[in-house]
């Protein structure tokens, strides 16, 4: 068993860390928009939509990783727009984990924020549209307040998936060390290396994370409106 090197491992969980902070950021903003647009608005095409919305959640990472690479590559959009104005590319940089992580947590927060939206009381609703409140008051005092708990758990699940991420982040931002290694990705190779005791160090503080998350998240469940 390899002796653990801390220095190896600290920046791994940094970055592990920050990348899912930022991720779930992201996911929760769009989700709870994407949520509320779907559970009030009635469209042609609204379940295609919700279908494509929840589509990372059976999708292999390694497709979405696919699809991202298309996107933000020389000559995708997202990737020649970067290029092209900021003289940029997300591409083996650790922008690009959070953008992976973005996307296979977007759906756990959406599922969660709809499904609380659509459980709150509709006449506070329109009593509230009676007294002459607008679309934004309402989802303000109203929504928001009788849905936090749902959001907020949906959130501590995206947080959790982003935690875990591997083949989406591996395909768009690459396994660099001291540069875009998430822990999921230094566990990798801890194990093809051989060195057990660096591996089995991320397995287990990985697990306690994901365990306490889980955990608090189906206590909020559990209070939640739905």
């Amino acid at each position: 068993m390899t002796s653990l090197d801390w220095e190896t491992i600290r920046y791994p969980v940094l970055l592990t860390l920050g990348v899912s902070a930022l991720s779930t950021l992201f996911a929760t903003v769009l989700g709870v928009l994407g949520a509320y647009l779907l559970s009030k608005a009635g469209f042609f095409g609204k379940e295609l939509l919700d279908s494509i919305l929840t589509l990372p959640l059976v999708l292999p990472p390694t497709v979405l990783g696919y699809y991202l690479l298309v996107f933000f590559g020389k000559n995708g959009i997202g990737g020649s727009f970067l290029s092209e104005y900021f003289h940029f590319s997300v591409l083996f940089h650790w922008s690009g984990a959070v953008i992976a992580s973005v996307l296979v947590s977007f759906p756990l927060v959406y599922r969660s924020a709809r499904a609380a939206f659509e459980n709150v009381d509709s006449d506070l609703e329109d009593t509230a549209r009676t007294l002459g409140r607008g679309n934004f008051i309402i989802f303000w005092e109203i929504l928001l307040p009788l849905s936090w708990r749902g959001i907020l758990a949906g959130s501590m699940l995206a947080y959790a998936r982003g935690m875990g991420e591997f083949g989406a982040t591996l395909m768009i931002a690459g396994n660099i060390p001291n540069r875009t290694q998430t822990l999921s990705l230094a566990i990798y190779d801890a194990v093809q290396s051989g060195n057990d005791a660096v591996a089995f160090y991320l397995v287990v503080l990985t697990s306690i994370l994901c365990v306490f998350i889980l955990t608090v998240s189906t206590k909020l469940f559990k209070k939640s409106y739905w």
